[in-house]
């Protein structure tokens, strides 16, 4: 057997194998597995002299693993894997101390696994002993003189893979498993806990100054354990001397040893000290007992971090170590400060961390933003905590400037980072991700003392400018960046209420400050550096305070003039960033710039041709920069749109003369026309670069009416309107030129995507024009190849033209409805091929849905029952009644049962005065609905719908999407009821709920509660009687309900006599107990059922008499259903006749 195993693992592991043979070596290893004696020959394989191959050895541990992981040894197998791992340990790793290197670290690791289940499985009692069994592989004779080192290694790894298994925080673990570990680390405190450390502090005195791998290993185990074990163990003189000789040690020479330094090491386990849990005032005491002050200090002062932090032998490693060691020290004083009650503490506290508060902000103000990184989570918590206590010690708020003035040089662009340089763009995406954290602090420091902070930033912005204006220019780029992106955040402050200004005067002090720093931009024409960072900057900052400009337009012409020199900028990134940003800058001051609009559309006449570039084929570097982006053709188009829209704004302004709008906008328009015209006869013959092109004028012209007017039909809050029909018959122009285009092209995709896109942006230019050509514009848009995503975007389209022109809209609907609703049915019922097509239909649902009840919604629900689409209604009412059934799609669920409330409340007439469920026919006014018999059509096709989703076996009433659309079904039920009152109530007593099997102290419950409750409380109603309904008894998943059978009277068949018949007494009158949730609803009513005799009982619904008692008051009802049952026992059958009770 021995040789078949090691014969497959070879044969699966070796690449050179034939597939098939390979595929039976895995399946023999597979069943190997999970045979109960697998274990046995891999625990051989593992541990036989001579030793096997690396790769058998490794899946062999690997499967002993796999086995006891599993809990398949038993307690003596066990033992049997412990006796024989522990002896080829010995063997290995202290007798035979030479081979070791015959084990390589894949099976040495796989061992220290072995060795770390066992513990988890016997330690607890069979194998007490375990550590001192590890500690004997530490030493050779004495067991005082730890000098065996492959046992040391071994028994320190075992260690730490203990640790990681039953105490790392960051592992996930079962509530079984958090006991378990919970009781292991209990007995190991209680049994081994001062041996294991005694034999740290041996480890470390005899191997100091020997292999620096076994003090990397006992450093790396004290400061795990450290965290869960007793620390009085740990911190002594012994350990504690070896720890600050290590701290203190120079750092080695550059002798080829990489990786961190044991001063590193020996740093990591005072961090990991310091993070065990303790009283606040035991705490401070562990910081004193370990020196951290005065490690710090030595080390902060060192040639490795102070003579050598301008050069490049700056120990980078060692700076980012004690930058840790000082974060987590004053995470801990502000947490004491925080927490701790006694006076005593708190002034040592205090006192604590402003000695460190020097050491956070050097190593926070370090040049590496590793560095500076590693001390961020205290800083923001010592700002969290100054914010809430910095009035109550007078000392506190000088913590705060050099804070705030750290944080703001950190801002700054180190001397050697370059603006803009490809190959550096990793480094600037990691500053503005530091620059973002800062903000954060920024904010803190405001929040404690708002005004040392509008001081500081605008003392240095004004500084800055200034210097920029006296000097010509000839600044440092980066301090001028610095007062540009600290002057874009100080908008934090000072527009947090929404704007600078109130009735003329500033909101706020900081608001009164950022006024005179963008007076101060302004006339220091900063605009002017010709460094592309200040350039954007300033761009990006005149846009954020807009409301600036608009208190003070006498200033807007010189910034516009930089805008429209940015826009033609060389630098790609300038100019592409600038499109954007002038339109957004145009956008909200379009008012005020009616006097120079000529001039400015003169300015960007150039930027305005199209140049249509079709996309690369393929592209080997998928991960592009920004800047490529930037440089591709479709991000330069679309950014190219942004200069379309500006000029729309601009030229649309009341200030400018309807004659000169119109001159403004032929002059935009025309050129477009033109060259939409020279490539059309190209695209027909399918060059694609041209049809590229027609996309890029159609939405180059749906753009720039976008820009041109924001009016929407039938909007009142508006303030803008329809333009003046001169202006508006321009934009007819466009509009029939688009549907040229989309005949012409109406296959192409793109051609489609663009049209409908401008289609939405016209309608608020050329108002009811547009009415005349929405037959065109479906026959282009709904083309033979659209998909149900377009179909779904052009129904929104639709719903926006039918609530904007609903007084004069019904005579093209009416012509337009069946034929289009055709497509839409068409949309609906093709078959879909995977998550994508699903989610398109859904949303296709959901929009034709939404479509009719804009119908319904806006007083043409005439137009869905006229003589022209009388024949299409009942396909309509057909998938209204459809989607409302589906279970699988509680959305459009509940929209449907919207729609048909909708419905029933335009068509079902007048509400009728309330009535009582026992007013009798004839009493009330008859229904008058407005639709001859649609009072019948609602209560019969309308309300049975409202039970179909209940009565699913499938639908889950806890479910929230279930609950609304039982909600919705719900508000149905009393919209029919308001319109045809007693008559529905007759109905629903004598057909519909009594057909359901309901009883009659139900039904009256049912209808009373209808007839007198407000519609909050009736769907209240309605869920818990579909949570808990009487028709369907019972199904899985609800609330138990305990059945009981009444047998009071049986009647043989033809069946012959049988044991079973005999038992029939048992039966009569007495009750059984029958599991609820295999009941089904009636009348398709099957009933398996197991009663406390054994027997198995099957009824078919034919006849029988019900009654269910529900825990939930007024749910008791009585339902009676004729059965025949059929009983079944161990020896025989009984069938016979009887009555059901179920209680």
């Amino acid at each position: 057997m021995d040789a078949q195993v090691e014969n497959a693992i070879e044969i699966a592991w070796n690449p050179r194998s034939e597939q098939s043979l390979k595929a039976q070596a895995i399946e023999f290893l597979n069943q190997l597995r999970s045979e109960p004696q697998g274990w046995q020959v891999c625990l051989s394989l593992a541990t036989r002299e001579p030793k096997a191959a690396e790769i058998i050895r490794h899946v062999a541990l690997e499967v002993v693993n796999d086995a006891i992981q599993s809990r398949q040894i038993d307690s003596q197998g066990l033992i049997f894997v412990r006796d024989s791992l522990m002896t080829y340990t010995r063997n290995t790793y202290r007798d035979g101390q030479g081979n070791t290197t015959q084990d390589p670290f894949t099976v040495r690791n796989k061992i220290i696994q072995l060795l770390t289940n066992l513990f988890t499985v016997l330690y607890a009692s069979e194998w007490v002993t375990f550590f001192d069994d590890l500690m004997a592989l530490t030493y050779t004779g004495s067991p005082s003189i730890r000098d065996n080192a492959p046992g040391i290694k071994i028994y320190l790894r075992v260690l730490i893979s203990i640790h990681d298994e039953i105490a790392d925080v960051l592992v996930p673990r079962s509530p079984e498993e958090h006991l378990r570990d919970t009781n292991l680390k209990d007995l190991v405190r209680q049994r081994d806990a001062k041996k294991i450390s005694q034999s740290w502090q041996e480890i470390l005195l005899q191997w100091k100054s020997g292999e620096r791998a076994i003090v990397e290993l006992c450093l790396n185990t004290i400061g795990r354990w450290a965290i869960w074990t007793d620390l009085s163990l740990v911190v002594n003189n012994d350990v504690l001397q070896v720890l600050f000789e290590l701290v203190s040690s120079p750092p080695p020479e550059k002798d080829g040893v990489y990786g961190p330094s044991l001063r590193d090491y020996a740093l990591n386990t005072f961090t990991e000290i310091l993070a065990k849990k303790m009283k606040p005032s035991d705490k401070l005491e562990l910081i004193s007992v370990l020196r951290i002050n005065e490690i710090v200090a030595r080390l902060v002062t060192s040639s490795s971090l102070h003579e050598m932090r301008p050069t490049s032998n700056y120990d980078t490693d060692l700076a980012e170590t004690v930058a840790k060691l000082v974060n987590n020290t004053v995470y801990d004083l502000v947490n004491i400060l925080d927490t701790a009650s006694d006076e005593s503490t708190l002034v040592r506290a205090n006192g604590q961390l402003k000695v460190f508060l020097p050491y956070v902000l050097r190593f926070f103000s370090d040049e590496y933003d590793e560095i500076c990184s590693s001390v961020i989570p205290c800083l923001t918590d010592l700002l969290t905590y100054l914010r809430k206590n910095v009035q109550s010690d007078a000392d506190y708020p000088s913590m705060l400037p050099p804070i705030l003035q750290a944080i703001v040089a950190k801002m700054r662009y180190d001397e050697t980072s370059s603006w803009g340089n490809e190959d550096a763009q990793t480094d600037e995406a990691e500053f503005q991700d530091l620059r973002k954290r800062l903000q954060v602090l920024q904010q803190a420091v405001a929040a404690v003392d708002e005004s040392l902070y509008i001081d500081t930033i605008s003392t240095i912005v004004s500084t800055s400018l200034d210097k920029f204006q006296n000097q010509r220019g000839q600044v440092d780029w980066r301090d001028i960046d610095l007062a540009m992106h600290e002057l874009f955040l100080f908008g934090e402050l000072a527009v947090k209420n929404g704007g600078l200004y109130s009735k003329t005067k500033p909101v706020s002090p900081a608001a009164e400050r950022l006024i005179g720093l963008m007076f101060k931009l302004v006339e220091s024409d900063v605009a002017s550096f010709s460094h592309p960072s200040i350039q954007l900057q300033y761009m990006e900052t005149c846009v954020r305070y807009s409301t600036f400009f608009e208190a003070n337009p006498h200033v807007i012409p010189k910034v516009l003039e930089n805008f429209v020199r940015f826009v033609h900028h060389d630098h790609v990134k300038v100019r592409t960033r600038s499109w954007y940003l002038f339109h957004r800058f145009v956008k909200h001051l379009r008012q005020q710039l009616g006097n120079i609009a000529q001039t400015v559309v003169q300015a960007l006449a150039d930027l305005l041709p199209i140049k249509a570039e079709l996309p690369e084929e393929s592209s080997d570097n998928d991960d592009m920069s920004s800047d490529e982006n930037d440089q591709s053709a479709d991000a330069t188009f679309n950014s190219q749109l942004y200069l379309y829209e500006a000029i729309g704004c601009i030229c649309s302004t009341h200030a400018v003369p309807v004659e000169n709008q119109v001159i403004f906008v032929k002059s935009v328009m025309n050129p477009l026309f033109a060259d939409l015209e020279a490539h059309l006869s190209p695209a027909r013959g399918g060059d694609e670069r041209a049809v590229l092109q027609i996309h890029h004028l159609i939405m180059a012209l749906g753009t720039f009416a976008r820009g041109f007017s924001d009016w929407t039909p039938a909007n009142t809050s508006s303030t803008s309107a329809l333009p003046a029909k001169a202006v508006s018959e321009e934009f007819a122009k466009t509009a029939e030129a688009i549907l040229v285009a989309l005949e012409s092209l109406s296959a192409s995709v793109e051609i489609r995507t663009a049209a409908r896109y401008s289609f939405s942006r016209l309608i608020g230019l050329i108002g009811n024009r547009i009415l005349p050509q929405l037959p065109r514009w479906i026959d282009g848009l709904l083309s033979q190849t659209y998909s149900k995503d377009e179909m779904a975007l052009f129904l929104g389209l639709i719903d926006q033209v039918v609530y904007g022109f609903k007084s004069e809209i019904f005579d093209i609907l009416n012509t337009l409805l069946t034929p289009f609703l055709q497509r839409v049915f068409s949309g609906i019922a093709e078959p879909t091929s995977g998550t994508d097509d699903e989610i398109q239909l859904a949303e296709l649902k959901r929009e034709y849905l939404g479509f009719l009840q804009v119908i319904l919604n806006n007083d043409l629900g005439s137009v869905l029952v006229s003589t022209s689409n009388q024949p299409t209604f009942e396909t309509v009412i057909s998938t209204i009644e459809h989607f409302a059934k589906d279970i699988t799609d509680f959305p459009t669920a509940k929209l449907a049962f919207s729609v048909l409330t909708r419905m029933t409340l335009v068509w079902g007439g007048p509400d009728l005065p309330s009535q009582t469920s026992s007013t009798p026919d004839g009493a009330t006014p008859a229904s008058q609905p407005t639709l001859l018999g649609f009072d019948r059509f609602m209560i019969e096709r309308f309300s049975p719908l409202c039970w179909a989703l209940p009565s699913n076996s499938e639908f889950n009433p806890k479910d929230a999407q279930g609950k609304q659309v039982l909600s919705e079904a719900a508000g149905l039920q009393k919209a029919i009821y308001s319109k045809t009152g007693q008559e529905y109530l007759t109905w629903l007593r004598n057909v519909e709920l009594r057909g359901m099997g309901m009883s009659d102290s139900a039904i009256d419950e049912f209808l009373q509660t209808l007839c007198n409750s407000d519609l909050k409380r009736w769907r209240q109603y309605f869920q818990l009687t579909t949570d808990n309904p009487t028709p369907r008894l019972t199904r899985h998943g609800l609330a138990p309900r305990f059945l009981t059978l009444f047998h009071s009277r049986s009647e043989r068949t033809g069946l012959p006599e049988s044991p079973c018949s005999s038992q029939s007494p048992a039966w009569k009158d007495q009750k059984h107990p029958i599991h609820p949730s295999t009941l089904l609803l009636a009348p398709a009513l099957v009933l398996s059922l197991t009663h406390s005799l054994t027997h198995s009982l099957t009824a078919m619904a034919m006849a029988t008499t019900v009654t269910v008692s529900s825990k939930r008051a007024g749910a008791q009802t009585t339902n009676s259903l004729p059965f025949t049952v059929e009983l079944t026992g161990s020896t025989g059958c009984f069938t016979g006749k009887g009555d059901w009770r179920a209680e």
